[in-house]
């Protein structure tokens, strides 16, 4: 068995026997699917009703408020305006709405006030503002003597259908889901370079630490114990994320059965629901089709080798650094520079990739090794030339070797400092011994 095959092993046996290791393999999960009956528990439970006194001076939005699930409306415009500002201030109604007499109803576009103890969220006071600026303007269409039903007759509410240029039907908010699937195969290969490539950047430190590695290196080159490191945790990593799925699928299907949940769509509908599902089966059908239009095929392939490349190139890294210090906290000033073409790539993902797929910015992102791998996950999607896929990761690959070199330069003269904090200049000197 050859020396970088004995390391692999010795790497991942270290990971998948530690006690940390198979503790959270297992127990993820389970605080996982906990942490999700949590929320869809706290979600379910009613929210205390806010009551809102109303002191509506003009008389214009009588029962134009209505009560919901949230707010109750009580109409308080007999009682003094003090008092209920008391009221407010001693808790005993959520807010204060208080809309004045005026001698015309446009001058109340800026003299409706709604006091409370604390800032109102923006979507209920804009509730409100649509609700009085639509009992306004209808009160002042009448007052102008203009009919009001054939204004709401001649009102027309435009909904674009979307077509393609070969004819077919589209729909609407199919680039978000297309980057919400890009999105989620560049955040996995993002997760998993942050945890396992910490990992291997403690272990280098811990051997460091231990002076351990003295004696390994006697028989193994810097080079062979670097990338066997980094190919035993990443190993270790897969099996995790492997038990990771088989034990979260284990679970749904177990609460599933034991909680006796339908899972089928239909779950739980009214018969008003079933009907309008019905009416949508239409435009349900076109998202399914879209989807399955999709790159699926390359869009998988390109994970996997994305995924590799990335993680390698990342580990490399973190491996040099973690040769280079002596604790985990002196290499903090070593780790921002690694994890900033991360979030770069989020960021590009989000802000470039969505509204301009094919621009320059997106794709020379998505060529750039250190993004890519989140920035292309995020284009193919929408559909890449076969031609950029396979340039992208020649240079991911090419990127790889040329770390590697320069990693192993650190790592071959890191692992034996002790002792002193390193500087970026002194990391520099390494490369050229």
């Amino acid at each position: 068995m050859s020396t970088l095959s004995l390391i692999i092993k010795r790497e991942f046996n270290a990971k998948v026997r530690n006690k940390s290791f198979i503790v959270m393999t297992f127990l993820s999960p389970i605080i996982f699917a906990a942490v999700i009956a949590l929320i869809v528990y706290v979600g379910s439970l009613k929210a205390d009703v806010k009551q809102i006194a109303v002191h509506d001076e003009s008389g214009v939005i009588k029962g134009e408020l209505k009560n919901s699930d949230e707010y109750r409306y009580v109409d308080l415009s007999t009682v003094d305006l003090k008092t209920l500002r008391d009221s407010v201030t001693s808790e005993f109604y959520e807010g204060l709405l208080y809309i004045p007499k005026t001698d015309s109803l446009k001058a109340l576009e800026k003299k409706v006030e709604f006091i409370s103890n604390d800032s109102p969220s923006a979507g209920f006071i804009g509730s409100l503002e649509n609700t009085i600026g639509q009992k306004l303007t209808y009160a002042n269409f009448e007052g102008a003597k203009l009919d009001t039903a054939a204004i709401s007759k001649a009102t027309i509410d435009i909904d674009i259908n979307l077509t393609k240029s070969t004819g077919e039907k589209s729909v609407k908010g199919l680039n978000e889901i297309k980057i919400g699937i890009g999105f989620m195969f560049g955040y996995l290969i993002m997760m998993f370079i942050i945890i396992y490539g910490n990992m291997v950047m403690r272990s280098v430190i811990e051997e460091k630490t231990n002076r351990i590695i003295e004696i390994i290196i006697s028989s193994v080159k810097p080079f062979q114990l670097m990338m066997g490191k980094i190919i035993g945790t990443s190993l270790a990593g897969v099996l995790q994320f492997l038990i990771w799925a088989i034990v979260g699928v284990g679970l749904m299907m177990a609460g599933t059965a034991f909680f006796g949940v339908d899972a089928s769509p239909t779950a739980g509908m009214s018969p008003e629901v079933m009907a309008a599902a019905e009416q949508n089966m239409g435009t349900a059908e076109l998202y399914i089709r879209e989807m399955w239009n999709l790159p699926i095929a390359t869009l998988v392939v390109s994970f996997i080798v994305f995924f590799i490349g990335g993680y390698f190139l990342y580990s490399s890294l973190y491996a040099a650094i973690g040769a280079a210090v002596d604790n985990e906290t002196d290499s903090q000033q070593f780790l921002l520079p690694i994890i900033m073409p991360l979030i770069v790539a989020i960021y590009i993902g989000f802000v470039t990739v969505i509204n301009d797929p094919h621009g320059n910015i997106a794709t020379a992102f998505s060529m750039v090794p250190f993004t890519s791998p989140i920035v292309m996950l995020m284009r193919i999607p929408f559909g890449v030339p076969v031609w950029q896929i396979v340039l992208s990761m020649v240079l991911l690959f090419g990127t790889f070797l040329g770390i590697v070199w320069f990693a192993g330069k650190i790592y071959r003269v890191g692992i034996l400092m002790y002792g002193k904090k390193p500087s970026w200049k002194e990391i520099m000197k390494w490369i050229n011994y």
